[in-house]
């Protein structure tokens, strides 16, 4: 393992997306969490693991560090870090350091699991921790030609929950943000419930209908004509 420089993490619920600072794309995007399958028994497959082409991931059991937003479980969290960094980015953390994308209004004993993860369990060397909405803001004002408008309103949409957040200047202005407790991990669990209802039951198979969820579904710009066009649809 070498040094790295930079590390960039984005630690969402539902995935980890990491990568080297300077770099446009991540370099390893995973889901953030444990699994086990009840027909199987395996050892717990951690991160990429449940991706392999030869992972069963029927009727998994799932074991996530976030609940609601917000880390929990930091023993299972330093897993998939270790997973992520050694296995995947083949980063040596004592001799980099980390950019560390969190949820906003993070609670003090969260942000102190945190730095006991980044500093005692793996070793970094400096920790940075940033919001979204600000390093969103970041980009797009780099975009803009000099001396535009210097306010955004970002919208997040993650796993558990959406905010939307005022940034001025590149700072997330907390006192106007507001959050709606609707996420990703809510949009899969309704079309869990849909697919059960109308044709086979899948509502033991999480990541079979995130994955279904995230290749085939969209955001629609016109919902009446895409509405339109799925009852027109033969199938």
């Amino acid at each position: 393992m070498a040094s790295s420089g930079v590390v960039v993490l984005d630690n969402g619920g539902g995935l980890c997306k990491a990568g080297f600072g300077g770099e446009r794309d991540p370099a390893a995007v995973v889901p953030n969490c444990l699994g086990r399958s009840s027909s199987s028994n395996r050892k717990w497959l951690v991160a990429d693991q449940l991706l392999a082409s030869d992972a069963d991931v029927t009727s998994v059991s799932l074991r996530r560090p976030f609940d609601r937003g917000y880390l929990v479980n930091p023993e299972l969290e330093r897993e998939v870090w270790e997973r992520l960094l050694r296995s995947l980015l083949r980063v040596d953390p004592s001799s980099s350091s980390l950019l560390l994308v969190e949820p906003l209004f993070s609670p003090p004993a969260v942000q102190r699991a945190t730095d006991e993860l980044v500093f005692e369990d793996l070793g970094f060397r400096a920790l940075c921790v940033a919001d979204s909405p600000a390093l969103v803001h970041l980009y797009e004002a780099s975009r803009r030609p000099p001396g535009g408008a210097q306010c955004s309103l970002v919208v997040d949409c993650g796993f558990s929950f959406t905010h939307a957040a005022p940034v001025v200047d590149n700072f997330t202005l907390n006192y106007g943000v507001r959050r709606l407790d609707l996420g990703g991990k809510a949009l899969t669990n309704y079309l869990k419930e849909l697919v059960s209802y109308r044709s086979v039951n899948l509502m033991d198979e999480t990541l079979i209908i995130d994955d279904a969820k995230e290749k085939l579904c969209l955001v629609s710009l016109d919902v009446p004509c895409d509405l339109r066009l799925a009852r027109r649809a033969k199938y």
